[in-house]
């Protein structure tokens, strides 16, 4: 897992040539893990989250139809079925291929919006010998279809068989209103952290090279290459659904989680800041901030839900100057 070295000047030079176009820097993570706490500042960032039309809202009304129209109940997920979950398997197939296909098909068959927000300005590689098939799309459909989505949907019928069973507690609205719309809250910030522990296991040496290497294959994201991984990583990165199995919560709940881990995961590789409507970004989508991880690795491990980079001294804010920190700890690491 090598990383380029360069001069401070050349570094500097490069890092701003590099990006058709930065977000507001420097990048900022979720306040609600600073202290002193600012309660308005952390209202604002909830705000922005959960009170605008996002991905948040989108994925709870998908995880609404598919509950009622789309989802087998728990009577039924009993016992395991081919029925059931060949049906699951379906409705995930194609949420993933009118997602991931439909902003690849937006942003980059149709350019639509041209360059518009777009982080990197190059185009996705249609060939090389380092993709399946020896192209880009190809090769990142391939796995996420063919492995992403049935990872995702074991891990669902896990979790609904558990519920059914006993096994994982069943958390009824009647029950506890506050704390059944708080865990949909709750869940993308226990997502980040589990992804930060996972994703930065991810990059020891010995499993990047046999593991994780597959998803860095792409330095230039796209819609396709979020859920594009290596099966044993798709085994690992779906754990997060199991604190379902500790922790009292509802089928939408499940629904909700493993939605958010897959279909997030297109639109946060989008390769577009978000979907222009009037020159103006009216639905947020990819983050710089992990483009910023697939262009350098070792930087931006986590999400900025939860600010394990900073803690850890892996944050990269997006600016110039934070560019030329990491390229002075590259620099003292050569030299060792």
């Amino acid at each position: 897992m090598n990383t380029p070295v360069e001069t401070s000047a050349a570094s500097r030079n490069r890092f701003e040539e590099q990006w058709h176009y930065r977000p507001d820097t420097p990048i900022q993570s979720s306040p609600i893990f600073e202290w002193p706490l600012k309660p308005l500042v952390i209202w604002r960032w909830f705000a922005d989250r959960w009170l605008v039309f996002g991905e948040n809202i989108v994925l709870v009304i998908l995880a609404l139809v598919s509950w009622n129209w789309f989802q087998p109940s728990l009577e039924v997920t009993r016992t395991f079925s081919f029925d059931w979950i060949g049906a699951m398997y379906m409705r995930n197939l194609l949420l993933m291929i009118v997602v991931a296909g439909g902003l690849h098909l937006y942003l980059y068959r149709w350019k639509k919006q041209g360059d518009l927000l777009r982080h990197d300005s190059r185009a996705l590689d249609v060939n090389g010998k380092k993709f399946t098939f020896n192209g880009q799309v190809r090769d990142n459909m391939f796995w996420t279809l063919a492995s992403g989505v049935t990872f995702w949907t074991a891990y669902e019928v896990f979790a609904f068989w558990g519920m059914a069973n006993g096994s994982a507690p069943l958390l009824l609205w009647a029950d506890n209103p506050v704390w059944f719309m708080l865990l949909f809250v709750l869940t993308p910030i226990w997502i980040s952290l589990h992804f930060y522990l996972v994703h930065r296991w991810m990059h020891w040496p010995r499993v990047y090279k046999i593991v994780h290497k597959l998803h860095h294959r792409n330095t230039n994201v796209g819609p396709w290459s979020g859920l594009s991984m290596h099966p044993l990583e798709h085994l690992v990165y779906f754990t997060s659904i199991l604190i379902h199995f500790l922790i009292a919560s509802h089928p939408l709940h499940i629904l909700f989680h493993m939605m958010h881990q897959s279909l997030t995961a297109s639109t946060s590789h989008a390769g577009y800041s978000g979907v222009s409507v009037n020159q103006k970004n009216r639905f947020a989508l990819g983050t710089f901030h992990h483009q910023l991880h697939h262009r350098y690795l070792d930087c931006n491990y986590g999400n900025l839900e939860v600010p394990c980079d900073k803690l850890f001294g892996t944050f990269h804010n997006g600016t110039n100057a934070a560019h030329e920190k990491l390229q002075e700890k590259r620099r003292e690491k050569a030299r060792r």
